[in-house]
């Protein structure tokens, strides 16, 4: 009965998000001109995106290695091979098996079964590792901010720069006193995970400003990146599919705030997922050998 409640529960969340998707994408081209939108992927200069596809990779790669870390802090040692094979389909599960148990979940399961590490250890480190990538976008959006021609909604007696600059130096100490408090057993690798998560989205800035440059898009990087960066949060609420659709909705609300052309602004937010769907796709190919014994090794031979 218990499995058959859960079976249900998964396909009522996936029908949900897939009408919340269908909802956003309908908005998002209901506001673009169509037209606009196809005579720019035809003027595409195709060879920015070559950068982009590698730029994109090795943000996975850093964020890779921050999870990696966060195993270490909790005795499980896998070489990064292994753990960029788990990454990867995790990104699959995640993007194309959104009513199942999740990237994450699946992770945890393979990772208890082979090695019997505690499933609420596992669980912690997956939640620390999707909070250190937000915090690492948040520090980064208050930065962007500072210089950025915006429109503000409202005026404020305190200057907007100061309040933007205390919000972004307090991310990081609220951060470490949030983790002491409730992730203690990570906390020795606080700097280093949060190295590997500001390196993770300053890669994926690059990866942007390579799709904007295909876009033939020549001025206000900084805005659209700030957007981008906006989006990125937005995405990661489980409120549709690989937040298809979400994303697309930021660029198009903000664009009377930042300045950005909103139908280019949604063609880039179109690119960056084609890239995100075809590297997550990568991860139904990959094949996983768990091996304790060799792990340990790999592991005491790089330390």
């Amino acid at each position: 009965m218990a499995k058959t409640e859960r079976s249900l529960k998964k396909k009522l969340t996936t029908a949900l998000k897939l009408v919340l998707t269908c909802l956003a994408l309908y908005l998002v081209f209901r506001r673009i001109d169509t037209n606009q939108l196809w005579q720019i992927t035809k003027t595409i200069h195709w060879v920015w995106l070559i950068p982009a596809i590698l730029t994109f990779t090795l943000s996975k790669l850093f964020t890779a290695f921050r999870l990696n870390l966060y195993f270490k802090n909790i005795k499980l040692f896998i070489s990064e091979k292994l753990n960029i094979r788990l990454y990867l389909i995790g990104m699959f599960y995640n993007l194309f098996l959104p009513g199942g148990i999740g990237g994450d979940g699946y992770k945890v399961y393979l990772l208890h079964k082979h090695y019997q590490t505690p499933v609420k250890q596992l669980v912690q480190a997956s939640l620390l590792d999707r909070l250190g990538g937000l915090v690492a976008i948040l520090f980064l959006l208050l930065a962007l901010i500072l210089p950025a021609d915006l429109r503000l909604l409202y005026d404020s007696s305190v200057p907007w720069d100061l309040l933007v600059g205390l919000a972004a130096l307090l991310v990081f100490p609220f951060f470490w006193l949030m983790q002491k408090l409730v992730f203690k057993a990570f906390l020795p690798s606080f700097w280093k995970a949060n190295g590997w998560s500001m390196a993770g989205q300053v890669t994926q800035l690059v990866c942007a400003w390579f799709i904007l440059k295909s876009l033939g898009v020549t001025e206000n990087f900084l805005a659209y990146q700030l957007v981008f960066l906006l989006s990125s949060i937005v995405a990661v609420l489980p409120l549709t599919i690989g937040g298809v659709g979400a994303r697309e909705l930021v660029f198009v609300y903000a664009h009377a705030y930042a300045g950005i052309e909103e139908t280019t602004a949604v063609a880039f937010s179109l690119i960056f997922f084609l890239i995100t769907a075809a590297i997550s796709l990568v991860g139904s190919m990959v094949t996983v050998n768990f091996d304790k014994n060799s792990q340990l090794t790999v592991f005491q031979t790089n330390n």
